[in-house]
C-alpha cells in the first residue's frame, strides 16, 4: 500500500499549533559563504530553537494532538539526544512525566538537557533498534505514550515547518540543504518548500559514514545499513531510512550527498568564527558540504542548521585544531 503523503494544510496546521511555543527562526544571510561562491547563501539557525534543535517542533506537534488522558500517563520517547530534550520539554511545558532512551555514548550535553527538563533519562545500547525496543517496553509496561523521532506524519509535519517558513519567507529559494538522519526533518522540509517552491532544488545531506538514504535510493526501499556509533554526528546515525520520510523524499527530494566526519569541525568552527553561531556536528553539515566542494550552492540557497547541543568540553576537542 502507498504511504499518503503530506499536504501544504497539514504544515500549516503544525505551524499555526506551534505559534507563540516553538520559534520562527531567521533566515541568516551569510556574507562569508556569499563571497566565497559568488551567490546569496542563508543560514536557518535552528541551534537558536527551543531546546537548541528543530526537534522541538515535531515533538511539541505530536504531543499537542495526544489526549490529556495520554499524556497523562507519561511519555517515553527513544533518541540520540535532541529528540529526548525536545519530548522533555514539551512533557515539562504540559506539566507530565516523560522518559528519554539514550545511547550509552550520548553526549553529556545531551544527556543533561533532558534531565535539565525533568525527564528521566535510561542510557541503552548505541543504535537505533536498542533505544527504540526499549523505549516500546518502557511504554508498554508502564503505559505511557511512545513518541517517535522522525516515523510519523506528525513529526514530519513539525519537522517540515522549517521548510515552510524558508519558502514562505523566500519564496524564490533556489536551493535547501539540509541534514539527513531519521527522515523527519529532510522529508518535512523537501515536501512544504516543494509545495510553495517548486522551482528549488531539495539536496539532503548525511554522513558518509551513514548513508542510509543514499543506500535507499540505491535499493529503492529503506534498508538497514551496519551501525556507526563512532561517527562525529551523532544526531544522523540512524541504521534505517524512516518509511513514511523515505515516501517524501522519493517524491520531493531531488538529491542526497555524503560528507566524511573530517570535513564537520572545519564547518564547525567556521560558523563559530564567521556567525557566532554553536553548531553540533550534525548541525554543521550543510555547510561542510559547501565549504569541501560537495555541492555548488546556487542564488538563494538556504543551509538549514539543525542543531547546537555540544557542550564546552566537545568543541575543545572537536575545534582545538580545526
Amino acid at each position: 500500500m502507498s504511504a499518503t503523503l503530506l499536504a501544504l494544510d497539514d504544515f500549516r496546521r503544525a505551524a499555526e499549533g506551534l505559534r507563540g511555543i516553538a520559534l520562527r527562526t531567521p533566515l541568516v544571510p551569510s556574507d562569508a559563504l556569499g563571497s566565497r561562491f559568488g551567490v546569496p547563501v542563508y543560514l536557518k539557525p535552528e541551534m537558536l530553537q527551543r531546546a537548541g534543535a528543530f526537534k522541538f517542533r515535531g515533538a511539541y506537534w505530536f504531543v499537542s494532538q495526544l489526549s490529556a488522558a495520554e499524556r497523562a500517563r507519561g511519555l517515553v520517547a527513544p533518541s540520540s539526544g535532541n529528540h529526548g530534550q525536545a519530548v522533555a520539554l514539551a512533557a515539562q511545558l504540559y506539566g507530565v512525566p516523560a522518559t528519554i532512551v539514550m545511547p550509552t555514548n550520548a553526549p553529556v550535553a545531551k544527556v543533561e538537557g533532558a534531565k535539565r527538563f525533568g525527564a528521566r533519562v535510561v542510557l541503552v545500547g548505541t543504535t537505533t533498534a536498542e533505544r527504540m525496543a526499549k523505549a516500546v517496553e518502557i511504554a508498554d509496561g508502564e503505559g505511557a505514550t511512545l513518541v517517535p523521532p522522525y516515523d510519523h506524519p506528525r513529526i514530519i509535519a513539525g519537522q517540515g515547518t522549517v521548510g515552510l517558513e524558508i519558502a514562505e519567507e523566500m519564496p524564490d529559494v533556489g536551493m535547501v540543504l539540509v541534514p539527513v538522519g531519521g527522515g523527519g526533518l529532510s522529508s518535512g522540509v523537501a515536501t512544504a518548500v516543494k509545495l510553495l517552491a517548486p522551482n528549488a532544488k531539495l539536496i539532503g545531506v548525511e554522513p558518509a559514514g551513514s548513508p542510509k538514504l543514499t543506500q535507499a535510493r540505491a535499493a529503492g526501499e529503506p534498508v538497514v545499513i551496519p551501525a556507526n556509533p563512532d561517527g562525529l554526528a551523532d544526531g544522523l546515525l540512524a541504521v534505517k531510512i524512516g518509511s513514511l520520510p523515505f515516501a517524501h523524499h522519493r517524491e520531493y527530494l531531488d538529491d542526497v550527498v555524503t560528507v566524511p566526519d573530517s570535513a564537520l569541525a572545519g564547518a564547525m568552527r567556521f560558523l563559530l568564527d564567521r556567525h557566532k553561531l554553536v553548531a553540533e556536528p550534525s548541525g554543521a553539515i550543510t555547510v561542510a558540504a559547501l565549504l569541501e566542494g560537495i555541492v555548488t550552492p546556487v542564488a538563494r540557497t538556504v543551509c538549514v542548521l539543525s542543531g547546537g547541543n555540544i557542550e564546552w568540553g566537545g568543541l575543545q576537542r572537536l575545534l582545538g585544531n580545526a
